[in-house]
């Protein structure tokens, strides 16, 4: 269905995730790009792999685990324009379930954190851009819960670009 966004989706949060960081105050630690050391093991399955292999991971290999480990964990082609934006951006700076589970509380259905069937019924029986505004609000409000001040002046901005973006993305 909108398997043509994920290259626009791509690049809206490349935008926002910049480049090498290594925030003791971020969990995440070691992270190149938005993908952080943990996952670049997991997504190549060679949990020896250290932060100079994160320093030096490809284009080609982000791209990748963007793709499997965000885009297709939240079955972005098969979402709405606009919203498919909204959840992988929100997947990829919150985990996947995270993400899944917003989007069920926003069309009303069983937040297990994945989204399957009853999910993407219901994400086509909303309206567009009233999801992507939840799941913008809903996104600030799961900052806030986190307790990082220092954070959530960037996360904030984020959403608010994520949802302007994601807006640009829903069919007239």
């Amino acid at each position: 269905m909108t398997a043509a966004n994920f290259p626009a989706a791509l690049a809206f949060t490349l935008s926002r995730e910049g480049g090498w960081s290594d925030d003791p105050g971020d969990r995440g630690g070691a992270t190149n790009q938005g993908i952080t050391l943990a996952t670049y093991r997991d997504a190549l399955g060679q949990p020896g792999l250290t932060v100079d292999d994160l320093r030096a991971m490809t284009d080609e290999q982000r791209d990748r685990i963007y793709l499997m480990n965000y885009w297709n964990a939240v079955r972005g082609d098969d979402l709405p324009s606009g919203i498919d934006l909204a959840v992988f951006d929100f997947a990829v700076n919150a985990g996947p379930a995270t993400a899944a589970k917003a989007l069920q509380r926003i069309v009303s259905v069983t937040q297990d954190g994945i989204i399957g069937p009853e999910t993407l019924a219901a994400a086509q029986a909303i309206v567009p851009e009233q999801a992507v505004m939840a799941l913008c609000v809903d996104r600030i409000t799961y900052y806030q819960s986190l307790g990082k001040p220092e954070f959530l002046s960037g996360w904030e901005n984020r959403a608010g670009a994520c949802e302007a973006a994601a807006l640009a993305l829903v069919a007239p």
